[in-house]
């Protein structure tokens, strides 16, 4: 093929291409943004996050600067590639569509397409689907509008399906467009190149215009302004408001479930496998009940706990309709963002683990797993699935999201205890009296006292405990202090649960297991 001819092909062939597959990122992102359809750039995180050892997850959010820059990462660069490898398989196509046209005109249609061009594309198009939904089957139930992981799986193949159609289509039409067909069988000219190129080009922009607004759209509805939101300080109160109660998620943008399109499965090793609408759930002898939930994540002192009044049923009751088969050791429940966890079936038979639908006397806000989430007292956060809408039940033991990074095995929450008030970040005046505040949590132990050491941990004196109402809960406590002399003084605290145990003071990481130790400040006395 001749340097002239080569070079006709190889900038056209890029455009074409790109422009077909930002035509493809438009659908994707209006299929997400309308339907709720999870787009590949989600489902090739949600689908390698497993797999990222814990160690090595935590180097490289140190590396990106945190998890919300982490996601951001990921969706741009899976964006990135596909951009990339759409435009090179326009090269491609218009490679092969100049070698045929060298060879053989009588191929082309009234449409200037040829019968080996639409094969191609067609072949190209299945290729990238069968590909797809092999890498990402494990998570294909996703579907961010609340449909059940069946239906799910059946609409996320569908919009990839029609996607990477509008991909193939696009290129069909847009390698017409950018040269007809030749009426004889010597080389054309270039004449009117510059003419369909503008074209291509504002399709181009069209494309980029298009996509830019569903992305502002989208951009809107993203966790990166709330993921990671902390709940302490001076006005904590002991029931967490909804909007302020600490959030944590996996995701670039939260389900926002449609109610209607919501089920939650009981399957698996079950004799009458069962499914319960919303109005079915909420429709069972339900219970009321104060519990803490903290995240695995939370730092010593750190603020990822809150605390809630929660309405739902005993998860207990859905499992005795189903009736578990003998041998059954645990459930693995699913979100509707793909997400899954397990747990014992001893603690899922607990009466206190729920099946939660109100949050505070409301219905659970979207973020905090609308309609419908499991609530595992005791366990840390991750294991109270939200939007949860399967649960099945397993006759042997399984690695879930987090453990195949490497978290656990144990997932019990530690005895945390926390010095919230006053702010030492200032000198605190000699002869005032200080009065010190906190709270103090241990999972579905409760808690029996709260102490305060004033000189770095070699005399301990106890707390009043001024809010505890449920084992389930935390406590807050307060206790007063008039320092004598000016100086730095090391405050420490340290909780003893209902079983008489006293919180560890053995520094752990917070991988894999969570964080154990005391909470340490240095309050400045200042004459």
């Amino acid at each position: 093929m001749h340097s002239g001819r080569w070079r006709n092909i190889v900038g056209p062939g890029l455009l074409v291409g790109l422009v077909a597959a930002s035509l493809m990122t438009v659908t994707m992102l209006a299929l997400r943004y309308f339907l709720g359809i999870a787009t590949p750039a989600e489902l090739n995180g949600d689908r390698i996050a497993p797999f990222l050892p814990v160690d090595f997850f935590f180097k490289l959010l140190g590396l990106v600067g945190g998890f919300n820059t982490l996601k951001q990462l990921g969706i741009a660069n899976v964006i990135l590639g596909q951009l990339i490898v759409g435009a090179l398989g326009g090269w491609l196509y218009a490679a092969m569509i100049e070698r045929e046209r060298a060879h053989d005109l009588t191929q082309y249609r009234s449409l200037g397409i040829s019968r080996r061009g639409v094969l191609v594309v067609m072949l190209m198009v299945g290729f990238a689907w069968v590909i797809s939904l092999g890498l990402l089957w494990p998570v294909l139930g996703t579907h961010y509008q609340g449909l059940p992981p069946g239906k799910a799986a059946l609409a996320t193949a569908s919009g990839l399906l029609l996607s990477y159609a509008v991909y193939g289509a696009a290129l069909l039409w847009l390698s017409h467009i950018r040269r007809e067909p030749p009426r004889q069988a010597i080389p054309t000219s270039s004449h009117g190149i510059g003419r369909r190129a503008l074209l291509l080009g504002g399709l181009g922009v069209a494309a980029v215009l298009a996509s830019a607004a569903l992305f502002r759209q989208l951009y809107q509805r993203a966790t990166y302004g709330y993921d990671g939101k902390e709940y302490k300080g001076a006005d904590l109160q002991p029931i967490t408001p909804n909007d302020r109660f600490y959030v944590v998620t996996k995701n670039n943008i939260d389900p926002h479930v449609k109610k209607d399109w919501w089920q939650l499965e009981i399957t698996g090793q079950v004799e009458r496998p069962r499914t319960y609408r919303f109005e079915d759930v909420i429709a069972l002898p339900s219970v009321m009940q104060e519990t803490t939930l903290q995240c695995i994540s939370n730092s010593i002192g750190g603020g990822l706990m809150s605390n809630a009044i929660w309405k739902g049923v005993p998860l207990r009751t859905l499992l005795e309709a189903a009736g578990p088969k003998a041998g059954v050791t645990e459930i693995v429940c699913r979100s509707v963002d793909g997400y899954t966890d397990d747990l014992p079936l001893e603690k899922a038979m607990d009466p206190t683990t729920l099946v939660a639908y109100e949050m505070n006397g409301v219905p659970l806000p979207q973020n905090h797993g609308f309609p419908a989430r499991i609530l595992a007292p005791g366990y840390v956060g991750e294991k109270s699935v939200k939007w949860v809408t399967r649960i099945e039940l397993h006759n042997e033991d399984t690695k879930q999201f987090y453990e195949k990074q490497g978290w656990g095995p144990n997932f019990i929450l530690h005895t945390h205890s926390r010095i919230d008030v006053p702010d030492f970040k200032e000198p605190l005046p000699l002869g005032s009296l200080i009065v010190l505040k906190g709270v103090a949590f241990a999972g579905n132990r409760g808690v029996d006292r709260v102490e305060i050491s004033l000189d770095d941990g070699r005399t301990w004196q106890e707390t009043q405990l001024v809010y505890k109402k449920s084992p389930l809960a935390w406590v807050h406590w307060k206790t007063s202090w008039q320092p004598r002399e000016a100086g730095e003084y090391k405050l420490v605290v340290r909780a003893t649960d209902g079983t008489g145990a006293v919180q560890t003071s053995k520094t752990q990481n917070i991988a894999p297991e969570g964080a154990t130790g005391y909470h340490r400040v240095t309050a400045r006395i200042q004459a």
